[in-house]
């Protein structure tokens, strides 16, 4: 069952196929003013989800079909990202590793008490606004380096190879003047404030090569 939300606030997705606790879910989420979406299946889940849609997961590890682990791979794979938090009422402690070292947020058992419930979907929320900031972010960065020029992508490429200005300037045939110019340049265009955090910038993006072993 999928239900309409507001477009922007954060949902609960819940994938269980107990009725009974899809109901609790709802009924749990829809008392303290959170929007809710239950699912009895994970490809009735995949088939309703809008990937970069704000929430978090709730996932019953024994499902039947897909299991609440293989969803979380199924996922992963995709680069889908949205905070899991695993239900289960066996205690399986081994599966309970397997889904936190996938990525999953935390671990809940049942019964569960309805305080910590409340407690864990605030953290999930919390750890998807983080990632979507982290995202947008990534993206205004992302946009500041495609705006740089050839030449001070040349420029940009030798002081992540750790050139002083004299070396590059010699490299390109222009004075060093010409080299501090573009290097101010470079960090107003991308809004850091030191080359180390140039340096990272720049290589976490992969926008330009790494030096090898040699060089």
């Amino acid at each position: 069952m999928n239900e309409a939300h507001p477009r922007h606030a954060p949902v609960v997705y819940v994938v269980d196929d107990d009725e009974s606790i899809r109901t609790l879910w709802r009924w749990l989420m829809e008392s303290n003013g959170i929007a809710v979406s239950t699912f009895a299946t994970a490809a009735d889940f995949i088939e309703s989800y809008r990937s970069g849609t704000p929430g978090c997961l709730v996932l019953d590890l024994k499902l039947p079909g897909m299991s609440g682990l293989e969803l979380q791979e199924y996922l992963n794979r995709r680069d889908i990202e949205i905070p899991i938090v695993f239900v289960t009422g066996y205690g399986d402690v081994p599966a309970a590793v397997s889904a936190l070292k996938g990525g999953a947020i935390d671990f809940i058992q049942k019964p569960f008490s309805y305080k910590d419930v409340l407690s864990v979907i605030e953290k999930a929320f919390a750890r998807d606004a983080e990632i979507r900031e982290k995202k947008s972010r990534q993206s205004v960065i992302a946009a500041r380096l495609a705006a740089l020029t050839e030449r001070e992508r040349e420029v940009l490429q030798r002081i992540i190879e750790g050139k002083p200005n004299k070396i590059i300037a010699a490299e390109l045939d222009i004075s060093v003047k010409t080299i501090e110019f573009h290097r101010a340049k470079l960090m107003e265009k991308t809004g850091v404030t030191s080359v180390a955090e140039l340096v990272q910038l720049a290589l976490g993006f992969s926008l330009v090569e790494t030096p090898g072993p040699g060089g």
